[in-house]
């Protein structure tokens, strides 16, 4: 089992969990966040950290797409290890619905 980021994350990009990972297995896009499969120990610390719940278990129902997203781009974002601010109108879109299509970007940050 992993943990996957899901598009709750997307425009929001708060970095709680990644304070708490204790191997340092997210990667960072322009305006999301992943987990790099092959690296999370399945700990869960940075499931209930993330203040927009963009964070599932790989078992959990519709996170097979995630899963996918998430092992593509942690191979080519950089990594990140340390917390930082949110994006600049997180809290504008935290909780809004159908984020992957408006808005994502495969672009690193």
């Amino acid at each position: 089992m992993t943990y996957v980021v899901t598009e709750s994350c997307i425009k929001c990009k708060y970095t709680d969990c990644v304070e708490v990972c204790p191997v340092d297995c997210f990667y960072e896009g322009e305006n999301m966040l992943v987990i790099h499969p092959d690296e999370c120990i399945d700990c869960g610390v940075c499931e209930p950290e993330c203040p927009a719940d963009a964070i599932l278990a790989d078992t959990d129902q519709g996170a097979e797409t995630w899963l996918e997203l998430n092992s593509k781009f942690a191979a080519k974002w950089p990594n990140i290890i340390q917390q930082s601010e949110a994006l600049a109108n997180a809290e504008e879109y935290d909780g809004m619905e159908n984020k992957f299509d408006k808005y994502f970007s495969s672009k690193p940050r």
